[in-house]
């Protein structure tokens, strides 16, 4: 935390704009080193958050190494609450570089993964919960799933976590009363009173945790297979989602050999949909290798669309496909409908349905395809999404956390009922409550957090 560091902060490559960034007690000192203002003026002693225009130059050889936009700004009204200096250059991977192994030579430090994230943490200007939610701006690949990060960013889940620690902060003062004045005349809770009020905390901890299903798949994408047999339209029906010619569409049938992978957006919900080879016996040796790799994802993925052919109706390889997708989340997708109607094939389908919806297409006319994509919807997260319900748990961590806290108060609850000494009562409250805190990070572990800041990039 003595150290003044360095990155870049901008992805390597061509682009017009490229950001090194210093962060540090003496980055007003290294900026000194290496920037001449065009104009000569005295930014040092400027007020904070100002931009000055001139060069950047290596000290030692007097070379000019760019033209920059330099940009100070002083602590603690900085992302990291420390001295901030950002040089704005030409966006190549050369004059970055050179810049930032100018300010390496020149006494900073190369900044380890997220460490400017991380000193904003520890230096209080954000929890962990919004310290990970950058991240999840980062690398969110959808509106809907942007919009539950820059949530969580503004401090939504941070307060909901935070009122959970404070009720149990509640209980166990409740509980000091009642262990440290047994016998005086002061009114601590009663042992009822103690169980309602962990109950309320148990259920504020459950409903969190029942919208981390749906968190997760607006953070990560759910993993969807279409399934079927040869020239069922599985490919048309890829193409069709995607609004795009991405795969090969023919009517010979085993077209598709490999897997082709896209993601896509549904209503919010990135969907990394791949198109299969058709499931049926064969003596191509690449085909057979094709259906085996289609056999082995099924086991793996999400959520099924398994296309049946309302001209042929059912047939052998329907039935297999039927029996390998039985226990698994999906859809049943009745093709080719503008050529014939397809309630004969509905009618066999139901015999096997397994409680999945069935829906008729016509993907060439483009008959049922957003009935499809809400039931996608519906099938994946159960509903439509208010904007009431941005207020999801997106990570793991969080969820881990919280379940372990209700174990904790799920003891505390029997231990009141079964008459057990309110000191043990307390230690398992305490342990919900540290638990909870986990989450924000008032009360994490070091490791903890080197771990969490491993997932970020360096300049971040």
């Amino acid at each position: 935390m003595n150290d003044t560091i360095a990155a870049i902060s901008t992805a390597l490559g061509e682009g017009a704009i490229g950001i090194v960034r210093i962060s540090g007690k003496d980055a007003i000192e290294l900026a000194k080193k290496v920037f001449i203002s065009k104009k000569k003026a005295d930014w040092v002693n400027v007020d904070s958050h100002r931009v000055f225009y001139g060069s950047f130059n290596d000290p030692v050889n007097r070379e000019k190494i760019d033209e920059v936009l330099m940009t100070v700004m002083k602590a603690p009204r900085t992302f990291t609450r420390e001295d901030v200096v950002e040089f704005n250059c030409h966006g190549g991977i050369v004059p970055m570089r050179r810049i930032l192994e100018t300010l390496l030579n020149q006494g900073a430090r190369l900044a380890e993964p997220g460490e400017f994230t991380r000193r904003a943490f520890l230096n209080g200007r954000l929890d962990l919960v919004q310290a990970e939610s950058i991240i999840d701006i980062i690398r969110a690949k959808t509106e809907k799933g942007l919009e539950i990060a820059v949530s969580q960013l503004d401090g939504s889940l941070s307060a909901r976590v935070s009122g959970i620690q404070d009720d149990l902060a509640g209980v166990m003062a409740g509980l000091e009363v009642n262990i440290d004045f047994p016998e005086e005349d002061v009114d601590g809770p009663t042992i009822n009173e103690l169980i309602k009020l962990i109950n309320k905390i148990v259920l504020e901890i459950k409903e969190l945790i029942k919208g981390a299903e749906r968190g997760r798949v607006y953070r990560e994408g759910v993993s969807t297979i279409i399934v079927g047999k040869p020239n069922v339209g599985k490919s048309s029906l890829l193409n069709a989602l995607l609004r795009e010619n991405r795969a090969i569409v023919t009517e010979i049938p085993g077209t598709t050999r490999d897997v082709i992978e896209e993601v896509l957006n549904i209503k919010g919900i990135p969907l990394r949909l791949m198109d299969t080879a058709g499931l049926r016996a064969t003596d191509d040796i690449v085909e057979k290798i094709g259906v085996a790799r289609t056999i082995e994802l099924l086991k793996e993925t999400d959520l099924v669309l398994a296309v049946f052919d309302a001209v042929t109706g059912m047939q052998s390889e329907d039935l297999e496909i039927l029996k390998q997708i039985r226990e698994k989340k999906g859809l049943m997708i009745i093709n080719k409908i503008d050529l014939k109607p397809g309630q004969e094939l509905r009618n066999k389908l139901s015999e096997f349905n397994g409680n999945k919806e069935i829906i008729d297409v016509s993907v060439t006319e483009g008959i049922g395809i957003e009935q499809l994509e809400e039931s996608i919807e519906e099938v994946v997260v159960g509903g439509k999404v208010r904007a009431a319900d941005n207020l999801f748990l997106t990570n793991i961590r969080h969820v881990v956390a919280l379940k372990r806290a209700q174990k904790h108060l799920d003891a505390a609850e029997e231990g009141l009922k079964e008459g057990l000494s309110q000191e043990l009562i307390a230690v398992d409250v305490r342990e919900a409550w540290e638990c909870v805190g986990e989450i924000t990070g008032s009360t994490v572990t070091e490791d903890i957090v080197d771990k969490i800041f491993n997932d970020f990039c360096i300049g971040k």
